[in-house]
């Protein structure tokens, strides 16, 4: 029996994968039509959103998306924060503050970033902790802006739950967050429930993939309710559809939406 507790959650859309070649007009138009809340468009696609936009035609932007209805949720970077290298590190916070500033000119709420794996002759500790270090640091330049940084829980061996946890905990910043990346590794004897609690407090984002997957999703999205999330579970589909058709897209996204409708009701 499932929870009775409402859904206040809604339905968005990252561009990785599925529509990496659409252009911004194209990505509003078929989100809109198909009932796709949010997008959260990755770095190096079409639409281009990236920090090489120019200060000049930003709120150009930002009305093109207001005036759409989508709303801008969350801007998707490659900043990773992992590496051995001080140099590297800072590179790449230096790389997030230009997303901050991005995403405040454009009225994103926040700027997501990622470790991809645990280096090789480094004590894990200190790797972990050197994320949450980071991930402080662009909380702090993202807070007078009001812009949150939320760290993808991805990469090999820091998909781990509980490795993001020690991250989290390394952070200690309320501007720091996770995105729950629904991976393979939260899926403990068949449910998600003991890797969702030790990440409760830090969900402020959510990626979602085939929802026919096997993946736990109905647990997952009864978790969300019971806990009064009320954010964005955003459509990370595997692979484009590699149709131009305006039909075939939004028919597959409406599909995809009318199956997270019936796995998230209570």
């Amino acid at each position: 029996m499932t929870s009775a507790a409402p859904r206040k959650f809604k339905l968005g859309m990252v561009t990785y994968n599925f529509a990496p070649e659409w252009d911004l007009k194209t990505l509003l138009r078929r989100c809109k039509e198909a009932g796709i809340d949010g997008i959260e468009p990755r770095t190096t696609h079409k639409h281009g959103i990236e920090p090489s936009l120019p200060k000049d035609q930003r709120a150009a932007v930002r009305r093109q998306i207001e005036d759409s209805g989508v709303v801008l949720w969350c801007l998707g970077t490659t900043c990773e924060f992992h590496a051995p290298d001080a140099a590297v590190v800072q590179k790449n916070i230096d790389q997030c503050k230009a997303w901050i500033d991005l995403a405040h000119d454009l009225g994103a709420h926040c700027v997501k970033v990622r470790p991809n794996s645990l280096p090789k002759g480094v004590e894990e500790a200190q790797t972990l902790d050197q994320i949450g270090h980071s991930l402080r640091t662009c909380a702090e330049a993202g807070q007078p802006a009001g812009i949150e940084i939320v760290c993808e829980v991805h990469g090999n061996q820091t998909s781990e739950p509980s490795r993001m946890r020690r991250i989290m905990d390394a952070a200690g910043h309320p501007g720091v967050g996770v995105t729950w990346n629904s991976n393979a590794s939260d899926v403990k004897d068949g449910s998600v429930r003991a890797s969702f609690e030790l990440l409760k407090p830090f969900i402020k984002s959510c990626h979602i993939n085939d929802l026919l997957s096997g993946y736990p999703y109905r647990e997952l999205f009864t978790l969300f309710r019971e806990a009064g999330y009320d954010r964005y579970t955003e459509m990370e589909f595997g692979q484009s559809l590699e149709s131009t058709s305006d039909k075939d897209n939004v028919l597959f996204m409406k599909y995809y939406k009318g199956v997270w409708n019936e796995l998230s009701k209570a």
